[in-house]
């Protein structure tokens, strides 16, 4: 099964999951095309552990004492994510195909959490832009070829400060 996810995962990022069929995943994992699962399942597979990880996230900034401790577990928390799986998060997030999955998935709820956290449920403006930007922002910051040398604690450190400044408005 990881051969059979890591050849999914190199074509959705070479050529997005709408242009990937499970004979192409098939082909490159080797395995013969009648024993593939359907695409939907190959989707959630790959992006599960990432998801799962929204719930550890969630909880745990909720387990913090005021709002501000909890606003930092949540931002280092997606930070961490962000940096451990680059490759999904970039190749994926955005993806239709992977939102219309999303949409039925009872996981999404935890982002909702997130989201709630970081203060993304206030009426107001320039908190729901705060929210399209730091959500959007990091998710695609792993892709940008202009922070691709950076080794994982300076990467980290600076998304953690440019999600602060960007969270405080």
């Amino acid at each position: 099964m990881d051969r059979l996810l890591a050849a999914a995962l190199d074509l959705f990022a070479a050529h997005g999951v709408s242009a990937t069929s499970t004979r192409m995943i098939a082909d490159r994992a080797g395995v013969p095309p009648e024993q593939m699962p359907p695409m939907d399942d190959l989707v959630l597979a790959v992006i599960a552990p990432a998801l799962d990880r929204f719930a550890v996230i969630a909880d745990h900034a909720e387990a913090q004492r005021g709002h501000a401790a909890r606003r930092e577990a949540v931002l280092a928390g997606v930070v961490d994510l962000v940096i451990e799986f680059r490759k999904v998060s970039t190749t994926l997030s955005f993806d239709p195909v992977v939102i219309r999955i999303l949409r039925s998935n009872p996981a999404v709820r935890n982002l909702h959490r997130i989201r709630r956290l970081l203060g993304g449920t206030a009426p107001d403006p320039g908190s729901r832009v705060r929210m399209a930007v730091i959500s959007g922002g990091l998710m695609m910051a792993g892709a940008d070829p202009a922070v691709a040398g950076l080794d994982d604690e300076d990467f980290r450190d600076h998304l953690l400060a440019a999600g602060r400044r960007i969270l405080t408005g």
